[in-house]
């Protein structure tokens, strides 16, 4: 008999597993065994450590990665994610321009209502790639909501490629940028890594080796 309830046991945590890797969207991501620490110029990796303890989930506090395109900072967040779903929590992974399409598009307010719960509920809510794209003042307004509604209650991992002072550029005329970043940066870990794209590395020595074969 206990044999068997163990084994339900072990089930059911599996099946559980299974539910909140697929919930959370991750995707395909390379594991940071892969991650190159000595190819950033910069990069405090004491910090990353620490937020891989996952201690920000307890208190409702935000992470924010800060770099340029092909510096791994989607790397860190989606292995952040997958361990804080390892950990048992609910995450969900979304990039900034999904997240403000699939609320931009709801057409009633109680649709909305329901796609916003969607974004609140996670214990983690990984948004990538803000200040990659141009946003109008509703799409603004339906970040602060999301930003306003986890305040101090759940955390949200955040990648960027701007620095918050060119925010300005992302929400050109939003009367609520200043907000919504005084939300995030409230009680935060940023993390700022700086150097050049690791992919076109990978693309020149590629390339590199292509024309040693010719």
């Amino acid at each position: 008999m206990e044999e068997l309830v163990r084994a339900e046991t072990q089930e059911r945590a599996r099946r559980s597993l299974e539910r909140r890797l697929s919930r959370a969207r991750l995707g395909h991501f390379k594991p940071m065994a892969d991650f190159e620490w000595d190819w950033p110029q910069g990069i405090d990796r004491a910090a990353v450590e620490r937020v891989f303890d996952l201690g920000f989930l307890a208190s409702g506090h935000n992470v924010i990665l800060v770099a340029s395109q092909g510096l791994g900072k989607t790397m860190i967040a989606k292995n952040v994610a997958h361990q804080a779903v390892l950990r048992g929590a609910q995450v969900l992974y979304v990039t900034a321009a999904d997240l403000l399409l699939d609320l931009g598009g709801q057409e009633t307010s109680r649709m909305l209502e329901r796609r916003l719960r969607h974004y609140v509920e996670p214990r983690l809510l990984c948004i990538d790639e803000v200040g990659y794209l141009t946003y109008d003042n509703r799409a603004a307004d339906l970040l602060f909501q999301v930003v306003s509604r986890r305040y101090e209650r759940r955390s949200i991992l955040l990648t960027t490629n701007l620095a918050f002072k060119h925010w300005d550029t992302v929400f050109p005329n939003a009367t609520c940028a200043t907000a919504l970043i005084d939300r995030l940066i409230h009680h935060v870990e940023i993390i700022s890594i700086t150097g050049e794209s690791y992919r076109r590395r990978e693309a020149e020595v590629a390339q590199k080796a292509r024309q040693g074969k010719a």
